[in-house]
């Protein structure tokens, strides 16, 4: 026991972090200054949850990439090889003519379908990571008009996008031949989000021939509520009418809310492909390097504007962040010396009302407690424990008063 006042506390106590930033709500009667403060905190309140609602809101949308429309320029194009008229002029001693095992001087053509998006005026989007032409091609086929007794060499080429497939600038098919040959190419978009062909009947409906699924179902949704097509006793219905009779189908009047998309999905397809046309001239008279360009709008993701809203949400400094939590550990301490003030003021003004009287409460206090922590009495006698009446005498607001500002008063100066 003679080595209990040698025991040291102990070490590496984590402090406990002052949190609490209100005022005693008696104050705001005493004192003006504190009601605006606490209007202020109310306010601090609602504008962290709004912050945060919207944060949230945020990155739920930013779980789905933005899309735009940009401008796809395609590029038809050809090059030939081992013409007659690019042969040099045959002299005695030269050897000419067509080499079959070396491949030399057979006559052929390079045809190359090629694209690219064009910039836009936005710094943003100059600043996003180039995409390649086959990123936005889900299917390319190349049909050429050739006779196929001329060549062992199909006349279809077809390309079609895969996973591992790597992205390329553009494709190339080469040919032999010498005659000019007219070729038809077909290229399905990759486009973000798919957009889709409605059928004749839902075109009639929403005044439109191709857009999204999303779109399209709100343009449904739009159609029906502004023609109050839903049914009276049970909303989740949704009546038809003429224009929606052919969606709906034969013999069916009503349809439940959820079944929309599945209509929705049997009208309709994938959007038919872009057709492109060219010519292939071999003969000496068509113009070098000539090209042939087609512009196309297409949706797709808009990378720079999600990399722009993520990091205005979540790219927060840290040295603000640092200077906001100093400042509402700053505002806590406040707060709590306040409390402390008014739990002295409460104190002294007891004190000078009845001097003597108070410190006979406060002695006999101090004396339960003090046979409480010496652990001689209960603090209590039986007798009083019975009557609910002790309780609600002036000692109990004053004892707790006192334990809470030695509590605080403990806190702070750890």
């Amino acid at each position: 026991m003679s080595n209990a006042s040698h025991i040291e506390p102990p070490k590496n106590i984590k402090k406990r972090k002052i949190t609490d930033k209100s005022l005693p709500a008696s104050l705001a009667n005493e004192f003006e200054e504190s009601a605006m403060y606490q209007q202020l905190v109310d306010m601090e309140r609602k504008l962290d949850w709004t912050m945060t609602r919207k944060q949230a809101e945020i990155s739920d949308a930013l779980s789905k990439t933005p899309s735009t429309t940009r401008t796809l320029r395609i590029f038809l194009s050809h090059s030939v090889s081992g013409q007659t008229w690019q042969e040099p002029p045959q002299t005695a001693d030269s050897a000419g003519g067509i080499d079959l095992e070396s491949e030399q001087n057979i006559p052929a053509w390079t045809f190359r379908v090629e694209g690219r998006l064009l910039e836009t005026a936005s710094k943003s989007q100059s600043k996003a990571p180039a995409r390649k032409f086959s990123h936005f091609v889900r299917r390319i086929v190349i049909e050429f008009d050739q006779d196929p007794n001329l060549s062992s060499q199909p006349n279809i080429v077809e390309w079609a996008r895969g996973p591992s497939v790597p992205e390329q600038d553009g494709f190339e098919v080469k040919r032999r031949g010498d005659q000019p040959v007219q070729a038809r190419v077909l290229i399905h978009l990759q486009q973000t989000p798919d957009r889709f062909m409605l059928s004749p009947d839902l075109a009639r409906v929403l005044d439109m021939t191709e857009d999204t699924r999303s779109n399209i179902l709100t343009g449904l949704w739009s159609y029906i509520k502004l023609n109050g097509l839903q049914d009276k006793v049970d909303r989740k219905n949704i009546r038809k009418d003429d224009l929606l009779a052919p969606i709906f189908g034969p013999g069916v009047d009503s349809l439940p809310f959820h079944e929309l998309p599945n209509v929705v999905n049997r009208h309709i397809r994938i959007p038919d492909p872009l057709e492109l046309r060219y010519t292939v001239n071999v003969s000496a008279e068509a113009p070098a390097g000539s090209m042939t360009a087609f512009d196309v709008d297409i949706e797709t993701e808009d990378i720079a504007l999600r990399e722009k809203q993520k990091a205005v949400v979540f790219n927060q400094s840290p040295e603000s962040l640092k200077a906001i939590q100093e400042i509402d550990d700053e505002v806590a301490q406040v707060a709590q010396m306040v409390r402390n003030a008014k739990e002295k003021r409460d104190f002294l003004l007891q004190f000078a009302e009845d001097p003597v009287k108070f410190v006979d409460r406060w002695l006999a206090s101090q004396s339960r407690d003090l046979e409480v922590v010496l652990g001689n009495e209960h603090g209590v006698k039986e007798e009083d424990m019975r009557r609910s009446d002790f309780f609600r005498l002036p000692w109990v607001e004053e004892a707790a008063a006192v334990q809470d500002g030695l509590r605080l008063a403990n806190a702070l100066n750890r």
